[in-house]
């Protein structure tokens, strides 16, 4: 009886241990397939709606090419990035169209993303893009592609 007890435990350690990795390694395609519209960045003094009047930004992040594509609240957006487990930073954003953009978001948005050093994808489905160990940028599921 102590064998097949002993036996039982065990199976259900490596049951409950392949769950939790499984769990943890479906975050990083979570991130995939998606297109993220931002909904709290850290830092300025004006309201979220004040800094981003007529469309909030969105990324799309490309696995193949590791490119990020969207726009920053008002112009395109595009740029490398760099993924390494948890560790995700972006490059330098390639050019884009720019008009006069209302309420300062944009420079906002481009000022947070360099500092970015690390992401998370909380229970609710949020991705958090985080510098250091604070989460500095918020962005909720806009649509699946």
């Amino acid at each position: 009886m102590k064998k097949y007890t002993i036996a039982v435990l065990s199976v259900l350690t490596l049951l409950f241990a392949s769950c939790k990795t499984a769990k943890t390694d479906k975050s990083a395609d979570d991130l995939f397939g998606t297109t993220w519209e931002l909904e709290y960045i850290s830092g300025p003094r004006i309201a979220f709606q004040g800094l981003y009047p007529n469309k909030k930004p969105q990324l799309t992040f490309d696995q193949k090419e590791t490119k990020v594509y969207g726009n920053n609240g008002c112009n395109g957006y595009s740029a490398a990035y760099v993924l390494k487990g948890k560790s995700l930073t972006f490059g330098e954003e390639g050019p884009t169209t720019m008009m006069f953009c209302e309420g300062g978001g944009e420079q906002q948005f481009l000022k947070q993303i360099r500092l970015i050093t690390s992401y998370s994808i909380d229970k609710d489905g949020k991705l958090n893009l985080i510098q250091g160990d604070v989460p500095m940028m918020r962005f909720k599921k806009a649509a699946k592609q």
